[in-house]
């Protein structure tokens, strides 16, 4: 019995890997053909190896009004990353003041972050853009990172794991004499740290694939990320060269899996540590 309930969840899982993987194949093989055959609908399932050389025309060309594709992943990693590490130092900071700290209005400074998870995104973006305008922050870098460096959710969750702190510990290195900075950095930082790196992998992840707010706050093709740079690469007529269109899905496709795959042990540390 237990071998055949094995045998199922093998299947089951090879059916879900082909599911996941039969579209990014026909994306690579895409890549490798003619735009022309792909706009009549010959799309085949074989790449061609010797058309392979449009990888390297879309990192060094423009196209579609975008330019090349090496520079908006550059603008995209730089995005990302900027992201991901405001939001955990942001989150970490809040938290960690809400957790240990006793200061008037505390509860309410905490429903207040709690509160702001019901508000839908397009409620906040109105009044963001506004503020970001009023700074003169519209086609900055920094406009275009800043506004997502806050996370309710991540303040909450690292909360979550301040609280789990004992209190043992608190009191043995308010003892040994160590400050408010000292017991982060040394006691709750490392404590946490695979909660950090499984948040980093989920955050890059989200600002690598933000569409909307690089869109409305970044009108200067030198900011335009790797995702805007595809969506102006399809254009709206039938001269669109579907080819590199495939090809730069592809290679925005790979600093994500690179991140995943890298931080692999780390992410399922602290997701498995975070269910204890």
């Amino acid at each position: 019995m237990r071998g055949r309930t094995d045998w199922t969840a093998h299947v089951v899982l090879m059916l879900g890997v082909l599911a996941f993987a039969l579209p990014i194949w026909l994306v690579f093989a895409g890549s490798t053909q003619d735009a022309a055959a792909i706009s009549r609908g010959e799309l085949s399932l074989l790449p061609r190896l010797s058309h392979l050389d449009v990888y390297a025309r879309v990192l060094g060309e423009g196209s579609g009004g975008s330019g090349p594709v090496g520079h908006m992943l550059l603008v995209s990693a730089g995005m990302a990353l900027g992201i991901a590490l405001g939001k955990i130092a942001v989150s970490v900071l809040s938290a960690y003041a809400v957790a240990f700290f006793r200061f008037p209005c505390r509860m309410l400074a905490f429903w207040t972050i709690f509160i702001t998870l019901m508000l839908p995104v397009e409620v906040r973006i109105v009044p963001t853009y506004q503020v970001m305008s009023d700074l003169s922050l519209i086609n900055t870098f920094t406009g275009l990172t800043v506004p997502l460096t806050a996370s309710a959710t991540a303040t909450l969750l690292f909360r979550q794991v301040f609280l789990a702190v004992p209190d043992a510990l608190m009191d043995a290195a308010r003892i040994d004499g160590a400050g408010p900075w000292r017991f982060l950095r040394h006691i709750l930082l490392p404590v946490s740290a695979p909660n950090i790196a499984a948040l980093f992998v989920i955050l890059f992840v989200y600002g690598w694939n933000q569409y909307l707010w690089p869109l409305l706050v970044a009108t200067d093709p030198r900011l335009d990320t790797v995702v805007i740079g595809i969506v102006k690469r399809i254009g709206v007529n039938a001269d669109t060269e579907w080819d590199r269109v495939m090809a730069t899905a592809m290679l925005a496709l790979l600093p994500p899996v690179a991140v995943v795959l890298l931080m692999q042990r780390w992410f399922v540390k602290g997701l498995t540590e975070g269910e204890k």
